[in-house]
């Protein structure tokens, strides 16, 4: 017959197997559930961001044309059809204001329907080196069939839909770079109308460069990446492809299983098993974002490797030590129980006070090491989802976030609450980017980055766009920020005294407006008059130095 103090320590062991058997089941498949379910948002963060990019750039396109659509459709109401060259000019003068303020834009044009007029065909002004647009020679369209919409595809659409097209990624046939090959552009089309009759049709091609580039920039893992595709399954930029296999009758094809309507996808390309999120863009395309399935699982299975490995060991521990401490083993194995517990329900703010130096213990301090673990891990993905992989500051993401945060003070009516929004613009990227290529521009960023966040240290600071910073000021930087403006624009001047080169001269223009509970009925109101400010300055900068 067994004895007493066998039957307990029988027992005691057999409830410390299943105790650790729970907690490292709990654990494991907590572990599991949130590094896929993080995984799966931070694929969704990468998608989001760059969907708002792009679709933000796109809206900045059709408005410039649509407003001088409208500009256009309003003028030939007084204008006579045989006199249409008056009408031109006034429509390339808006036309070439409006451009020149949307980047990106290589050519703009207008071209009248040849059924209307043979002598005033249109215009087309071309910017190909960044030194301004120039005019180039209207392309002749009588050769074509103009209700056949499968030829002159940015004409004939327009025409015969009476609606406004994003035509996918084409060749000119009439342009050329300073490499002499044909550039590779996007075009957004809109028809003209006098009363209810067809007149011609208002564009502009942009840069195709100018679209990949925020896509080039996604990445998650090791081989995670992003790509585009034309809505309807042909891929038109895949950073493992060419630019020269996105034309002609080859295109390379989406792979089948990413064309359903589910927003997260799995699937098999090339013998590797893919996760991917895609979104729609606003011009009709499809961004995606998809990063093989065993990155993904790589990490939360060698924590749970590692967890497996502890449990057995320390199993085996407790069961020659429980002989003499079964009792007191009890107590803190319960706590160590519930801890995974809260583990598995996400929350890794538990209190373990057991700090005994034997195998329980050690139990304990490895447990807590790793949750730990997994908490800083799963911090660094977020960091890594919130933060702007070119200057290190934290990106659009992240500011919303904060500026939801200072909403939510503001909502809950928080008394004395002080802060202020500086915005930042930085000066001349465009024409960097165009002069010297985008890596002088990438410096140029950092530059203006680094003098930013070395003025306003005390502060967080975005990167809220292309060329775009903002920072919130509190505390002291909020009480100081007018010496900070000043010591700010000081720095800027410097700099660009010390440094010979355009990308080193940082020219920045900044706006700060304080939170005024008067005049402010949301952090979003405190945004816009920044955002107003900094232009403001802008246009006072330029106006004394010339735009450089």
């Amino acid at each position: 017959m067994h004895s007493i103090r066998t039957k307990i320590t029988l027992l005691t062991v057999c409830a410390v197997i299943v105790s650790m058997t729970i907690a490292t089941v709990l654990a494991a498949a907590a572990i599991k559930d949130l590094g896929t379910e993080n995984s799966n948002q931070i694929l969704r963060l990468l998608c989001e961001t760059g969907q708002k990019n792009l679709d933000a750039y796109f809206e900045s396109i059709q408005q410039s044309v649509e407003t001088v659509s409208g500009y256009a459709n309003s003028d030939l109401e007084h204008t006579d059809i045989a006199d249409l060259g008056a009408h031109l000019d006034r429509v390339s003068e808006v036309f070439e204001k409006t451009a020149s303020h949307t980047a990106g834009i290589l050519t703009y044009y207008s071209r009248i329907d040849p059924e209307i007029s043979q002598t005033d065909k249109g215009f087309w002004y071309v910017n190909l080196d960044g030194e301004g647009f120039k005019p180039h020679v209207v392309t002749d369209i009588t050769q074509y069939d103009t209700s056949d919409q499968s030829a002159l595809v940015w004409f004939t659409v327009p025409k015969t839909t009476g609606e406004a097209v994003w035509q996918q990624p084409y060749f000119t046939d009439n342009l050329y770079d300073k490499d002499n090959n044909g550039v590779y552009v996007v075009s957004y089309n809109v028809p003209i109308y006098k009363g209810d009759r067809f007149i011609g049709v208002i564009g502009i091609e942009i840069d195709y460069d100018t679209i990949i580039e925020p896509v080039k920039n996604i990445s998650l893992y090791d081989n995670g990446y992003a790509f585009i595709n034309d809505g309807a399954g042909t891929i038109i930029y895949h950073p493992h492809k060419k630019i020269e296999e996105f034309t002609g009758p080859d295109m390379p094809k989406t792979p089948t299983g990413l064309l359903m309507d589910n927003t997260y996808l799995k699937y098999t390309y090339e013998g590797v098993e893919k996760q991917a999120v895609w979104m729609p863009l606003s011009n009709g395309m499809r961004l995606y974002v998809t990063v093989p399935i065993s990155e993904i699982n790589a990490s939360w299975r060698h924590l749970i490797s590692e967890i497996i490995w502890v449990a057995i060991i320390l199993v085996v521990v407790f069961s020659v030590i429980t002989m003499r401490f079964a009792g007191h083993i009890t107590k803190p194995l319960r706590e160590l129980t519930a801890a995974a517990k809260q583990v598995n329900t996400g929350n890794y703010d538990f209190t373990l006070d057991y700090d005994g130096d034997d195998e329980v213990g050690l139990l304990t301090r490895t447990f807590k090491q790793l949750t730990a673990y997994l908490k800083s891990y799963i911090n660094d993905l977020n960091g890594l989802a919130y933060a702007d992989a070119l200057t290190s500051v934290h990106n659009k993401g992240s500011f919303d976030i904060y500026v939801r945060e200072m909403q939510t003070r503001l909502n809950n009516q928080e008394k004395n609450l002080e802060f202020a929004i500086a915005v930042f613009d930085c000066d001349g990227l465009k024409a960097i980017n165009d002069q010297y290529g985008h890596d002088k521009g990438d410096a140029y960023l950092k530059a203006a980055s680094s003098v930013i966040c070395e003025v306003f240290h005390h502060s967080p600071v975005f990167r809220t766009g292309g060329d775009e910073f903002a920072a919130i000021l509190q505390n002291d930087d909020f009480r100081n920020r007018k010496d900070l403006s000043r010591q700010f624009v000081e720095n800027c001047t410097q700099l660009c005294a010390d440094k010979s080169d355009r990308w080193e001269q940082v020219r920045v223009s900044i706006g700060i407006a304080a939170y005024n509970p008067i005049i402010d009925r949301s952090v979003d109101d405190v945004v816009r008059r920044a955002d107003n400010l900094m232009y403001q300055n802008k246009r006072a900068r330029k106006a004394t130095e010339g735009d450089r």
